[in-house]
C-alpha cells in the first residue's frame, strides 16, 4: 500500500471512531438526566456505599450525615454540562471500541507474536483503565468529596457547591485515575521490548515514592494531606505491581 492508501485507512478509522462516539454521545445525552440522580450525584447522598462502610467502622461520626448543596450559578451551566458529560461519558463507554479500531489499523503491520502480545495488552488496557476509573468514582472522590464537604473554618460559613466545581472535580478524578492505571502495560510493554528490567524499579523506588506524590498532588482537585494520600496508595500499588510484570535482566 501507497503511503496515500494508509491514510485512507486512517480516514475510514477515525470516521468510525467518530461516529462511534457521537451514537454513544446521543444515547449518553438522552439518558443523562437518570445518569445524573444514580450515578454522577451519588457520591452527594449519605446513603452511599463507602460512607455507610466508614460510618460503620468508625471513621466517621455517623450522626453527621453528610450534606451538599449543589448550586448552578451560569444560566447556561446546566445546558453545557449536559453537553460535556454526555461526551465524556461516551468516551468512557466508547474506549474499548476506539481502542479496538485503532488496533485494526496497526494489526496488518505485525508479526503473529507481536500480535499475540498486542492482544494481551488490549485486555490488559481495557481492564485497567476502567479499574483505575472505578477506583477514582468509588474511592478516591467520595473521599475528597466528604473531607471537603465537612471541612469547617467558622460555623458562621455554609457550605455550597457549584455544580461546575463538582463536574470538574468529578471527571478530572476519574478519567485521570483511569490514565494512571494504565501504568502497567506501559511498563508490561517496555518490559516486552528489553526496555525495561525489574532492577530499575528496585533502583528508584525512592523516586517513585516521590514522582507519585507528586503525580497525586496534580490529580487531586484540593491541596488537602487527606486526599493526598488517598489518590497516592493507589498510585503507589501500581509502581510495585508494574515491576511485578517486567522480567529481570539477564546476565551477560
Amino acid at each position: 500500500m501507497t503511503f496515500w492508501d494508509h491514510l485512507d485507512d486512517l480516514r475510514g478509522v477515525l470516521v468510525r471512531v467518530a461516529a462511534t462516539v457521537a451514537v454513544c454521545a446521543v444515547c449518553a445525552f438522552v439518558a443523562m438526566p437518570w445518569i445524573f440522580d444514580n450515578v454522577v450525584l451519588a457520591p452527594c447522598s449519605p446513603d452511599f456505599w463507602l460512607y455507610r462502610l466508614l460510618d460503620t467502622a468508625g471513621a466517621t461520626d455517623a450522626s453527621r450525615p453528610l450534606r451538599i448543596e449543589l448550586v448552578s450559578i451560569e444560566l447556561a451551566s446546566q445546558f453545557f454540562i449536559h453537553m460535556s458529560a454526555a461526551c465524556w461519558t461516551a468516551f468512557i463507554v466508547a474506549f474499548p471500541i476506539i481502542i479496538y479500531q485503532l488496533w485494526g489499523f496497526v494489526s496488518p503491520a505485525l508479526y503473529e507474536h507481536e500480535k499475540r502480545g498486542m492482544r494481551r495488552a488490549f485486555v490488559l488496557g481495557n481492564c485497567m483503565f476502567y479499574l483505575g476509573a472505578a477506583t477514582g468514582y468509588f474511592f478516591v472522590f467520595p473521599i475528597a468529596l466528604r473531607f471537603l464537604a465537612d471541612y469547617s473554618l467558622s460555623p458562621s460559613i455554609s457550605s455550597v457547591v457549584s455544580l461546575d466545581s463538582y463536574m470538574d472535580n468529578f471527571f478530572t478524578v476519574v478519567l485521570l485515575m483511569g490514565a494512571v492505571f494504565e501504568l502497567p502495560l506501559l511498563a508490561w510493554l517496555l518490559g516486552c521490548v528489553g526496555l525495561l528490567h525489574r532492577s530499575f524499579f528496585r533502583r528508584y523506588r525512592r523516586h517513585a515514592i516521590v514522582a507519585c506524590l507528586t503525580a497525586a498532588a496534580l490529580i487531586t482537585p484540593t491541596g488537602d494531606p487527606f486526599t493526598l494520600f488517598a489518590v497516592f496508595i493507589p498510585i503507589y500499588t501500581l509502581w510495585e505491581f508494574s515491576a511485578r510484570l517486567v522480567k529481570e535482566q539477564k546476565s551477560a
